[in-house]
């Protein structure tokens, strides 16, 4: 097929490609001159893992295309995918001004048929409003519009995209459904579900599916804190309960919170439509307020551990909001160097793919360390933000020879209490026992 795919965001770059690796000939769309030439250059502009080599294969074998104009991207299309960012408003709305735009000037290039898909994630009745904008200039025979919500997941969203649980199609139309059925059918080959429903329910689906896992987190998080007060070992109640196969053992690990583009956002915009609806809906209340707190649940222990120190130098492990990813939106690193800051924290810090989208956010009020170990050179603790593979198994020794004081305050629960007790640090983790050196 044709696709043109309008926005090289996140999902708007992770889709294109791999709808060009399963042998589709795709354009993508973005008003960025400068990024744009970058990638007709085979230069990517994100890093997400294995997408770089399908991205560099499709170029290429002539299947994969970039321009700024949306005419030439969308002229010989029968699918347009419009991946355009949804930035949430003040009042946590989701911000449709890019995808309102763009479905009007696309009333004023489309002369056939083409099936036009809202890929981002959307409020309840988007699809109704951009057919609605499509309407005021285009026969309604010359276009549907379908939601199609994604479920990537930074970091392996190649791997999600290519072999999905499931896919969503939201359409009433049965010409749109057979044309989207046909497109993602390579996809599903191993026997995952293409699930019809109405585009409003399918915009639902999306909101609901990321709110439950954000519920999900923080509900453990608050286990987790309780632990804490009771002595309890959250590792334990965490493996006592995912073996229960209702409850699942993923989303589970307790930690400072999630981030991200998807989570906090979603959230919120879900909230949102039930306060428009007149519906209190009482747990995205707690989920919001319970995440706001952990994010600087790290912060807090580093600043009550250090009251009234004259040497506060701390070293901080990871700054995006996930591994596998130089993602930084709404990362708990940002609320812990912003809280730290205040306390009078001098901080290092490293991460193997974020380290300049934070210098984009903080500048030379820290500083940053080319690798794990430079950043403890005589710092007085370790805190430790994003759970990267390269910081699970450190040289504990080597650890103790470069930092000042021998302290670790563990977001992510990495390590094991009792061998950090053995190691002789001081260890204070999420939900588990504080170890303590005399």
């Amino acid at each position: 097929m044709n696709i043109a795919v309008i926005g090289t965001g996140y999902v708007g770059l992770v889709s294109g490609t791999c709808f060009a690796e399963t042998g589709n000939n795709v354009v993508c769309v973005d008003i960025d001159e400068a990024k744009v030439a970058n990638m007709k250059e085979g230069i990517i502009p994100i890093y997400e893992p294995g997408l770089e080599v399908l991205f560099e294969r499709n170029i290429a074998q002539g299947r994969l295309h970039f321009t700024t104009s949306l005419l030439e991207g969308i002229k010989d299309a029968s699918i347009i995918f419009l991946a355009l960012p949804t930035p949430p408003d003040e009042d946590g709305s989701a911000d449709l001004s890019y995808i309102l735009k763009v479905a009007e000037d696309l009333g004023d290039l489309v002369d056939e048929y083409k099936v036009i898909v809202d890929k981002s994630t959307v409020p309840v009745g988007t699809a109704d409003k951009v057919s609605q904008v499509l309407a005021k200039k285009l026969d309604t025979s010359l276009f549907d519009v379908v939601s199609n919500p994604e479920f990537l997941r930074e970091g392996v969203a190649v791997q999600d995209f290519m072999k999905p649980e499931r896919v969503v199609i939201g359409t009433s139309s049965d010409r749109a459904w057979q044309t989207m059925q046909e497109l993602y059918e390579p996809f599903v080959r191993q026997g995952n579900p293409i699930i019809r429903m109405d585009e409003r329910s399918a915009e639902m689906t999306k909101y609901a599916a990321n709110s439950f896992l954000a519920t999900k987190i923080s509900f453990m998080n608050e286990i987790a804190n309780l632990c804490d007060l009771v002595g309890a070992d959250v590792d334990m109640v965490r493996k006592g309960i995912g073996s229960d196969s209702r409850i699942g053992k993923r989303f589970l690990f307790p930690g400072v919170g999630y981030g991200g583009s998807c989570f906090p956002k979603d959230v919120q915009a879900l909230h949102k439509t039930a306060t428009e609806n007149d519906y209190d809906f009482k747990i995205l209340d707690a989920v919001m307020n319970i995440n706001a707190k952990q994010k600087e649940k790290i912060a807090d222990k580093a600043i009550h551990y250090f009251e009234g120190a004259d040497s506060k130098k701390i070293a901080i492990w990871g700054l995006s909001f996930k591994p596998n990813t130089d993602d930084i939106r709404e990362a708990p690193a940002l609320y812990t160097i912003e809280k730290l800051l205040a306390a009078g924290f001098e901080i290092t810090a490293y991460d193997p793919e974020a380290i300049e989208n934070v210098k984009g956010v903080f500048g030379d009020k820290i500083q940053y360390a080319e690798d794990a170990y430079a950043a403890l050179r005589s710092v007085d603790a370790l805190a430790i933000i994003t759970e990267w593979n390269v910081f699970r198994t450190p040289d504990f020794n080597k650890m103790k020879e470069l930092m000042n004081a021998h302290i670790i305050f563990d977001g992510r629960n990495l390590f094991d209490p009792d061998k950090m007790d053995t190691l002789g640090f001081y260890y204070d983790s999420i939900g588990r026992r504080t170890v303590v050196q005399s």
